[in-house]
């Protein structure tokens, strides 16, 4: 177990016990004693299955009758967004990026095999910072682009602006997007977001994309990245995209 993202016991607010951590939305959780660890436990469980059993809020795509559905591997460009070593190694590392990783190369394989035109898009940092090039910004092994494969550098969110995707796109012949990489409520959701001004219907594969814990500008806490995660992709699903996992996009 890491080390706990807490120093007092939320629950006593004596110091932490090492033996007494837990996962907690992904994070690691300190209490005083076993006993009020699995108190929290507990209560947590509770939490979780009543919001679990209330009916799911409307979609604005919903009330429009609208249920997207993903893209077909078939119909669709996929584009890799900023799978970049900052995100696994450097001053960003995401939380689940190992797993996200995983499932990225499994989309990588797949639309490679149905012969889906693949664009890659890397931030380009500056010299010595985020994402520089000869450091951080060098693409993740699991997703290094393959012979034809174009890289799109970008120095923006969105990663239609300032650069040629969309003419590469149309290059394709496709009107269709399914996106992947990081970050999820950054980059991602940006570039899903500029996709529909530009009348291309996306899909997230939500499975290929991660994030990281946030600070509440209003309240000071520390909003886990689960939270962002599930925030983010909510917002995507709400209107401006499908979002499935990874073994949910079709052929």
């Amino acid at each position: 177990m890491p080390q706990p993202i807490n120093e007092t016991c939320p629950w006593s607010g004596k110091p932490v016990a090492p033996e007494a951590l837990t996962r907690w939305q992904d994070e690691p959780v300190g209490f005083c004693d076993p006993g009020c660890r699995d108190k929290f436990a507990g209560a947590t469980a509770h939490f979780e299955a009543a919001l679990a059993a209330l009916p799911p809020p409307p979609t604005l795509l919903g009330l429009a009758g609208v249920q997207p559905a993903p893209a077909r591997l078939a119909e669709a460009v996929l584009v890799v967004i900023d799978a970049q070593e900052e995100y696994r190694s450097g001053h960003l590392p995401l939380e689940g990026i190992a797993a996200a990783s995983e499932r990225l190369a499994a989309l990588l394989a797949r639309a490679r095999a149905a012969g889906t035109p693949v664009i890659h898009v890397a931030h380009r940092g500056r010299a010595g910072g985020l994402l520089d090039p000869a450091a951080g910004g060098a693409i993740l092994e699991a997703a290094r682009p393959e012979a034809g494969e174009a890289v799109i550098g970008k120095t923006l969110p969105n990663a239609f602006a300032g650069t040629d995707l969309q003419a590469r796109i149309a290059a394709t012949g496709r009107g269709k997007l399914l996106l992947a990489g990081f970050m999820t409520h950054m980059c991602v959701s940006s570039t899903a977001r500029a996709a529909l001004d530009l009348g291309l219907p996306a899909t997230v594969a939500a499975d290929a994309t991660a994030t990281r814990p946030l600070p509440d500008p209003l309240g000071g806490i520390r909003l886990p990245a689960a939270w962002v995660q599930r925030v983010a992709l909510a917002a995507l699903a709400d209107r401006f995209a499908a979002v499935v996992p990874v073994e949910a996009v079709p052929a």
